[in-house]
């Protein structure tokens, strides 16, 4: 595609989403589509899905950041996401119920997006996290990676839990998110959010979330980003880690990270205003991955050499990956739980015995 059909494809692209979403009964301006596109067509474009109940303008600031080294950068508005109305149990929001809107609505921004980039790239958060979750295996032969922050999948026992006494409510169908979840923070940005949801606009995402466990289970996917945190409340790191092992034993490019309880990062961790106190630790996490081509294996090499006392860049000259590193691998690096990793590796191993004659 040349510059001058790219520029005419970019402004038919902002001209239709806007025309789009002025249909809708936004609350506001932070509800809408955000579209960082560059005037001439760049080496790399992100999508990004946003979180259940919420709207785009979670993943500004990493998207402002990916945009000024050069990404193109899509953040769509979810289905029946961020509408004005007087929400409530007698009046639930717009969220669909069926896992097919969203995946029609991903595989729709999966197909203009093409247009925006050599190298495609989806990322998510919560419910969002989920939906990139299925495009890396559905379409994983056009994109280059999937980011996946804090996704919803279909065995999460804290997800029961949060629903768990609703045939006690007087509508047993509709939940109301608990306040340490709706809390707005000092800037009332998060005045989009949805106060509750129907069960089944939530089912649908772990419905959606299973598929993904039993795909990684069966095929190859594009390369996975997974990120947790144990102090998250709306999820299963069980399920985060099942998911990774599946992923990463047919594609070695994946990689997975857990944030300690004691960062006290929550389930909305993409920026500093919704609670993340870390929000730059992550985006430089976010970095060292797009950066990056290490195999998990090989991370887990450097990691381990580090627990015997070396430093990054004596462990990178060990294995002679000095020429491989980014800026932001160290981030990684650091941040891995060196300790599982080398039990996970010493119990992988085949036990010696010794055989006396």
């Amino acid at each position: 595609m040349g510059n001058a059909s790219y520029a005419e494809f970019v402004a038919d692209l902002v001209q239709s989403t806007r025309r789009r979403e002025d249909a809708l009964p936004l609350v506001d301006e932070t509800c809408r589509s955000r579209l960082r596109l560059h005037p001439t067509k760049p080496a790399r474009v992100i999508v990004f899905f946003h979180g259940f109940t919420a709207a785009p303008d979670q993943f500004d600031p990493m998207g402002e950041i990916l945009y000024r080294l050069g990404y193109n950068v899509v953040s769509p508005l979810m289905p029946g996401h961020g509408q004005a109305g007087n929400w409530s149990a007698d009046q639930p929001p717009p969220l669909p119920e069926s896992p097919m809107l969203y995946k029609k609505f991903a595989l729709d921004w999966l197909d203009r997006s093409q247009v925006l980039g050599d190298q495609m790239i989806v990322c998510g958060l919560s419910g969002g996290g989920t939906l990139a979750g299925w495009l890396a295996y559905a379409r994983a032969n056009q994109l280059d990676r999937a980011m996946l922050y804090a996704p919803y999948l279909g065995a999460s026992m804290k997800v029961i839990d949060l629903i768990m006494g609703v045939s006690k409510r007087a509508n047993p169908f509709y939940v109301s998110w608990p306040k340490v979840e709706n809390q707005a923070p000092a800037n009332n940005t998060a005045r989009y959010s949805y106060p509750g949801f129907r069960l089944g606009a939530l089912q649908a995402f772990l419905d959606l979330g299973r598929e993904v466990l039993e795909l990684a289970q069966r095929q190859a996917g594009a390369p996975l980003f997974i990120v947790s945190s144990e102090s998250d409340k709306a999820v299963s790191n069980t399920d985060h880690k099942i998911l990774f092992e599946r992923a990463v034993k047919r594609n070695p490019r994946s990689w997975y990270i857990r944030f300690d309880r004691v960062l006290d990062i929550p389930h909305a961790m993409m920026r500093q205003v919704d609670g993340n106190q870390w929000e730059n630790l992550l985006i430089g996490l976010t970095r060292a991955y797009l950066e990056s081509d290490f195999t998990w294996k090989e991370l887990g090499d450097l990691a381990v050499a580090m627990t015997k006392g070396k430093t990054v860049n004596q462990a990178l000259t060990q294995f002679g990956w000095t020429q491989r590193a980014t800026p932001n691998l160290p981030i990684m690096l650091t941040m891995m739980d060196k300790r599982s990793l080398v039990e996970e590796r010493n119990a992988s191993r085949p036990q010696q015995f010794n055989r006396g004659r």
